[in-house]
């Protein structure tokens, strides 16, 4: 697969910058049809998610610039490789600084953080873990250029360092919200207690829409939001009755609860599991059988 074309996002709430969006070739049962990379504003603008360390999709963010154009400010999501990868070489080309919250292990829970030291694992390769900003972006820091302005929103859950990024009533909802699936919560990177704060906290604003990290244009925030919290309490709920009949483990309430999904989304799906029963045990609904980890049976207290 080849980078797509560039093009400008049409049918923005007002005032919105304008918006350039290129798709990364890098397709996959996880990324959908590849990472979203944005271009914000005219001029001097901002990269959001440069995206993989993939020479032709850097090539692609070049060939979008109009002429006369400068990067003065890239923007990083998550330190995810799939987001984060590409900001080295984005930087070294154009001398933009990056901006992000923090490296791949910050802004973990101090309950995550104690899993961490304890010896549970990621579970995953998607860390970029070699990923340090340039300048580090607090909670509600604002960045802006000649027609532009972007708000950062801490938002950990899929990620502690994750943060969303708000353009007016546009928001750039990296991968905590995305419109093909619901996003991929492993511990002790993710957190599913955090996942859902984040939730409420985006559900409490009104948007006029979100631009995901993978996927389509997201038109009815609210509605979307609502959907990911009913699903999330659903899993749990199926999580609780399914432990009702005994001690289980990841692995085996995978199998119980997730019968609709290909056996290769089953590594994911048994992460997002074991996010839920570390929330469950921090909000004492259920008990651990021995120390976290990935193979530990649960109990309902």
């Amino acid at each position: 697969m080849t980078t797509t074309r560039p093009h400008d996002l049409a049918g923005l709430p007002a005032a919105s910058p304008r918006i350039r969006r290129i798709l990364a070739p890098n397709p996959s049962p996880l990324t959908h049809q590849g990472t979203n990379s944005y271009i914000i504003g005219s001029g001097r603008v901002a990269v959001i998610d440069p995206g993989p360390d993939d020479p032709r999709h850097l090539a692609a963010l070049l060939a979008a610039l109009d002429k006369g154009e400068r990067v003065d400010a890239i923007l990083v999501t998550h330190p995810h490789l799939d987001h984060s990868a590409l900001a080295p070489r984005l930087a070294a080309t154009t001398g933009a600084p990056v901006h992000a919250y923090g490296s791949a292990t910050e802004g973990r829970t101090p309950l995550m953080e104690r899993l961490a030291q304890a010896g549970l694992e990621s579970g995953g390769d998607g860390l970029d873990l070699g990923f340090r900003p340039d300048r580090r972006m607090a909670d509600n820091a604002r960045l802006s250029g000649p027609d532009w302005e972007l708000s950062a929103l801490h938002t950990p859950g899929h990620l502690g360092s994750h943060l969303c990024l708000s353009a007016g009533a546009v928001l750039f909802s990296g991968d905590h919200v995305m419109g093909w699936s619901s996003s991929v919560v492993s511990p002790p990177d993710g957190d599913m207690g955090a996942y859902m704060a984040s939730l409420d906290r985006l559900g409490a604003q009104d948007w006029g829409c979100f631009l995901p990290g993978h996927g389509d244009r997201i038109d009815d925030p609210a509605t979307r939001i609502t959907d990911l919290i009913r699903h999330r309490r659903r899993r749990e709920a199926q999580i609780l009755d399914a432990l009702a009949a005994g001690p289980a483990d990841p692995a085996r309430l995978t199998a119980l609860l997730y019968t609709d999904i290909p056996a290769n989304l089953h590594p994911a799906a048994r992460r997002n599991v074991l996010a839920h029963l570390i929330d469950l045990y921090e909000k004492n609904q259920v008990t651990a059988c021995d120390s976290i980890h990935p193979a530990t049976a649960f109990q309902r207290i």
